[in-house]
């Protein structure tokens, strides 16, 4: 081998290490996406004599991610990607039947955990020079330099996606946290010798559509509420919160409850346009009357169970949810005189909606069988929850499930 060509085999391979070394460096730079193409571009064209390059990288779909070439034969290729993904090392197109290939060389796959990344499709710049082609000289540094390409590439990605998760993590505890400070505490709830309210409250995912409430109001009366979004997750917990704000600011001891239902159809529908709506049940209990006033607005029929008697009631009087209809076109109040030990059990749909494996199945036989005796409503409710394994996780539960015991003495 004579002294030159051994100077120009050296002069390649200090090429081939500053380039490593020059891409290396960009990448622990943490420099864009953008730059380390360019300068891939760069070395591939200017130094190596190549092209014609395009890459086709993974991501949701297959996407161009780097292209020297006209759009049209950017589509003719992307047509060509089922034939692609077959090959799994380099490959001569002459050696692949699909003539969209032929302005090609070779096709260069990239994997990662033995899926494919990316395909890097090379082809001469002048195809009449003699000589040995770059594209063959240099097949292996290519290689090389693809594959710590993509790679970093692949990582900035995946970087900046843990960064957008770990964001939206941190998001939804905190909605998860504020969320939690408008649902009154179960310890918290009034428990005297007129009445006792517990409740159980726990969303599916970190944010819910459920929701209860409790108002002790002046002339001796007793209010309190259950409430669910149709949906999930942070829209329906938004709606939520604002239902619940309206609520408060209009519930009153004397506000008549066809009035009140009105009103808060009012403001789903302007909160909503029509696209979620809300099921409701309201209760407002005279202390001194023994008088319960209720309404039901397309929720579940709390239960109703007289100790003394036995007598196990559905309280289902009221009108269509709220947010379905511009205006709710029948309203119907309910109204039940206590008499003697009394439990109320309400409940959202993720109570007695189990998913069997096959479909879903709704029943509130359960929840009979654990009101309708002459233990406290609190009691009752560690019954279901533990009946359930809702603690502990159960997978046939697919929803929020709220429980709120009223106990009227």
């Amino acid at each position: 081998m004579s002294e030159k060509s051994v100077s120009n085999r050296y002069q390649v391979y200090n090429f081939k290490l500053n380039a490593l070394l020059e891409i290396t460096q960009a990448i622990n730079a943490n420099l864009p996406v953008s730059e380390l193409l360019a300068r891939y571009r760069n070395i591939l064209q200017e130094n190596l004599n190549i092209g014609r390059i395009l890459i086709f990288k993974y991501q949701n779909g297959w996407e161009c991610l780097l292209n020297t070439m006209s759009c049209e034969e950017v589509v003719n290729v992307l047509e060509v990607l089922p034939d692609l993904q077959e090959i799994q090392d380099i490959r001569l197109v002459t050696n692949i039947e699909d003539f969209k290939l032929k302005d090609f060389d070779f096709v260069i796959p990239v994997f990662n955990n033995n899926n494919p990344l990316a395909y890097v499709l090379i082809g001469d710049i002048d195809e009449e020079s003699s000589g040995v082609s770059p594209v063959i000289k240099h097949l292996n540094f290519i290689q090389t330099l693809s594959n710590i390409i993509i790679v970093a590439i692949e990582n900035i990605r995946l970087f900046k996606e843990s960064l957008k998760q770990e964001a939206f993590r941190k998001e939804m505890e905190l909605a998860s946290r504020m969320q939690a400070m408008l649902v009154p505490a179960a310890t918290y709830l009034p428990r005297n010798d007129k009445y006792l309210i517990t409740a159980f409250y726990q969303p599916h995912f970190e944010v819910g559509g459920d929701y209860y409430d409790v108002f002790e109001m002046e002339n001796d009366v007793l209010g309190f509420c259950i409430a669910d979004v149709s949906g999930k997750g942070i829209s329906a917990a938004l709606l939520m919160s604002n239902f619940q704000a309206t609520l408060r600011a209009l519930f009153s001891s004397d506000i008549p409850l066809d009035i009140l239902v009105n009103k808060l159809n009012e403001r789903v529908l302007s909160n909503t346009n029509g696209e979620k709506f809300i099921t409701f049940f309201i209760g407002r209990y005279n202390i001194v009357t023994r008088e319960l006033e209720y309404l039901n607005a397309g929720h579940n029929p709390p239960l109703l169970y007289e100790i003394t008697s036995g007598t196990l009631t559905y309280l289902k009087n009221g009108c269509v949810g709220l947010g379905m209809l511009d205006d709710i076109p029948t309203i119907k109040i309910g109204s039940y005189q206590i008499s003697g030990n009394t439990k109320i059990l309400c409940f959202t749909d993720g109570i007695i909606e189990i998913f069997d494996g096959e479909e879903m199945n709704a029943t509130t036989e359960l929840l009979e069988k654990h009101i309708s005796n002459g233990e406290s409503i609190d009691e009752d409710i560690q019954h279901i929850i533990a009946d359930l394994s809702i603690v502990e996780g159960n997978d046939a539960v697919v929803d929020d499930i709220t429980m709120l015991g009223v106990q009227l003495f």
